[in-house]
């Protein structure tokens, strides 16, 4: 541990006993969510295409998560396919619905080892049957790991979660299962894809853009966000570590004093 977190910051051995204190392993985030921008602009400064841009970030993904996993995160989720992403051109879509295929069958052995349990959070209508067999069949070879969940955002947005959530709270009334009075908080988060899975203590988003675009919009109401300028493909380990050691700077308040 202690080796990998000197590579990660770039430590010096002899500096190490005063840089280290600024991350503590027992204050780690437990669910951390992550927007992986800037895969085909940092393609284009390049001059490659889109999709090469889309092809490196997709081997960024097991970086952060190793990382993620070694300090001791619960849950990582990453935001891989928007609801939106849908009106990009056919061949990038086409591109981006075949990585699965690539990205678990190269991975999948060392996610095993690491005890990390992968996780889908989105609608699998309209996704193509390729995809699905692959995140399908990641989910099954892992599920009896109980390590960090690797929880992939595919084909999902936050307002067309919550709109359902809205439906089926609304059903539940009309069948007699909830009483409006019962209505609150909690009982609505659990109308949520992710009502297993605690609230997302850190958004990181790559990229230099700073809104939210649609994602966990529920969930997200009291994360601590942290943006950087790096583009996804050349988010490093450090850039993660520096993540966390500024979100344990923070006071975490819930609106309170």
């Amino acid at each position: 541990m202690l080796k990998l977190i000197k590579k990660w910051l770039g430590i010096n051995v002899k500096s190490v006993s005063s840089a280290i204190p600024a991350i503590e392993l027992d204050k780690v985030p437990a669910h951390v969510a992550i927007i992986m921008d800037g895969n085909g602009r940092w393609a284009k400064q390049r001059g490659l295409p889109r999709v090469a841009g889309h092809h490196s970030g997709m081997k960024n993904v097991k970086k952060i998560t190793m990382a993620a996993n070694e300090i001791g995160v619960k849950v990582l989720t990453m935001y891989a396919f928007s609801t939106e992403n849908w009106k990009r051109p056919k061949e990038e879509v086409e591109f981006l619905m075949k990585l699965p295929q690539e990205f678990f069958p190269l991975e999948i052995e060392e996610l095993i080892e690491n005890n990390v349990r992968i996780r889908m959070t989105g609608w699998k209508e309209g996704l193509p049957d390729y995809t699905l067999k692959a995140i399908e069949g990641a989910i099954e070879r892992t599920k009896d790991n109980t390590g960090l969940i690797l929880n992939f955002a595919l084909n999902y947005g936050g307002r067309k979660e919550m709109i359902a959530g809205v439906q089926d709270m609304i059903r539940d009334v009309q069948n007699g299962k909830l009483q409006v009075e019962d209505l609150d908080e909690a009982s609505f988060s659990s109308y949520m894809l992710t009502s297993d899975l605690p609230d997302p203590d850190l958004l990181i988003r790559t990229s230099g853009e700073l809104r939210l675009s649609n994602f966990l919009l529920w969930q997200l109401a009291y994360s601590e966000l942290w943006f950087t300028e790096a583009y996804w493909p050349e988010f490093t380990e450090s850039l993660f570590m520096q993540a966390i050691a500024e979100y344990q700077r923070r006071g975490r308040r819930y609106g309170g004093i």
